[in-house]
């Protein structure tokens, strides 16, 4: 018998970190899948189980759970803990009498089935699949990475039912963007399971054109399926911004959202600032941030270490916010510091919640990275030239003066400009791609 046809598209969307997770990559899933059910999709996630976010990484934020869309189901595929149990109590059998096999059996499979600490998850998704799509049949699966054995689950569907599925890149696979290298040597199997994958998907999606050109050289048989589907920002989440007026009167208020993390130039940052406090505009000046030290509990008091809050230069760590808090610490903010690593292949999901405070933005990063590609044509955006702290401080200096003489039409001028990457913008030809896929 037949599984049953859905009235509306189905989609399986394959997301591992989706809420309560806070991982960087969890912002999109989230908006994917929310866009598609006001779309009138039928929307299944698969996701990591919770304990996986709450036991072994640490890192949740019940905030973005909370306001999930209830029309989106979640499915929780069960998963090993092998690479991140460190409680012997709860070690198998195997491992706890011997731990050398064990972890020899263990390097096998990443070598033999997939490469990658996450492949456990595997089998689990695509037996939930199975079972749910003879019960009421999919007509499309979308897979997001990382981790990129959802892609493979992806590629065993679409074997052994002949679904089509999409590959959605939120980070690249096996090209560092931060470095530009290669992360794997030739003959790795992460390569022919890459290939494998994208050549088999009925679209692939990246974050901006730079990604998609270098996957496209990479796998020329599959370089006319590859798109470009930027992040985005929810006004449902940040709402509208209102006029502030300008910032007379009062010290400057500059500040950073976002997770702090160890890549980013924060000794390039923190000296551009000393420098800029020496200046009579902005020697009350304060710099706030706001956000996680990491995205892994073990790595934040290291970072805290690097912060210079005991110095007397107006800095302060105010600690993470929930997304339903951030609207609020923008709104505090006369101007954002978008202070992020990596080169020309990163873009940052942050810089669009930036240009939708419709106030300045003092850019820290190499000059010439994707999310300029963004940034360009803001009237409000402040960049830099070459990253070192001269730099740092005269951008600075010009976004304090643009905060004191902010005028409305400069305002609207930058929300304008926001607009076009709302989430809704930016979502709405992917959606129609996949609508066509699911033949709908």
């Amino acid at each position: 018998m037949s599984p049953r046809p859905s009235p509306r598209p189905r989609i399986l969307y394959l997301a591992f970190f989706f809420p309560p997770s806070r991982s960087s990559g969890v912002y999109r899933a989230r908006a994917t899948a929310a866009h598609l059910a006001e779309a009138g999709w039928d929307v299944t996630v698969y996701t990591a189980p919770r304990e996986f976010f709450t036991r072994y990484i640490g890192t949740v934020d019940p905030t973005l759970e909370a306001g999930l869309d209830e029309r989106i189901t979640v499915r929780r595929p069960g998963m090993g803990y092998f690479r991140w149990e460190r409680d012997i109590r709860r070690y198998g059998r195997l491992r706890a009498n011997m731990p050398v096999l064990a972890n020899a059996s263990y390097n096998w499979m990443q070598r033999r089935f997939f490469p990658e600490h996450y492949a456990s998850w595997i089998p689990r998704v695509v037996a939930q699949a199975l079972r749910d799509h003879a019960r009421r049949r999919f007509d499309l699966v979308l897979a997001t990475g990382n981790p990129f054995a959802s892609f493979a689950a992806a590629w065993w569907l679409r074997r052994l039912t002949g679904l089509p599925y999409a590959l959605d890149y939120r980070d690249a696979w096996t090209f560092n963007q931060f470095t530009e290298e290669h992360k794997y040597p030739d003959g790795h199997p992460a390569w022919a399971w890459e290939r494998r994958t994208v050549e088999g998907a009925a679209l692939t999606a990246f974050v901006n054109e730079g990604l998609r050109a270098w996957h496209a050289d990479r796998y020329p048989a599959a370089a006319d399926k590859m798109t470009v589907v930027s992040n985005g920002w929810e006004p449902e989440l940040l709402g509208r911004a209102a006029y502030p007026g300008t910032a007379t009167g009062r010290p400057l208020r500059f500040g950073y959202v976002g997770t702090i993390t160890e890549p980013m130039p924060l000794s390039v940052l923190f000296e551009g600032w000393r420098r800029a406090r020496e200046h009579p505009e902005l020697a009350d000046a304060t710099l706030d941030l706001y956000g996680h030290l990491g995205f892994f509990k073990q790595s934040a008091d290291a970072l805290l270490d690097r912060i210079p809050t005991a110095e007397g230069i107006g800095v302060s760590y105010h600690g993470p916010l929930g997304k339903t808090e951030v609207a609020t610490a923008y709104q505090n903010l006369d101007a954002l510091v978008f202070c992020v690593p990596g080169a020309r292949y990163v873009t940052s999901g942050k810089v669009f919640e930036y240009m939708a405070t419709g106030k300045p933005i003092v850019s820290v990063h190499s000059p010439g990275i994707a999310a300029e590609d963004v940034l360009n044509g803001h009237p409000l955006w402040f960049g830099i030239d070459r990253l070192d702290a001269v730099a740092v401080e005269n951008a600075f200096v010009a976004a304090g003066k643009a905060a004191r003489d902010l005028t409305e039409s400069d305002f609207a001028a930058a929300l304008t400009h926001a607009e076009r990457y709302t989430r809704a913008n930016t979502l709405a030809p992917f959606e129609a791609r996949l609508r066509a896929l699911a033949g709908r």
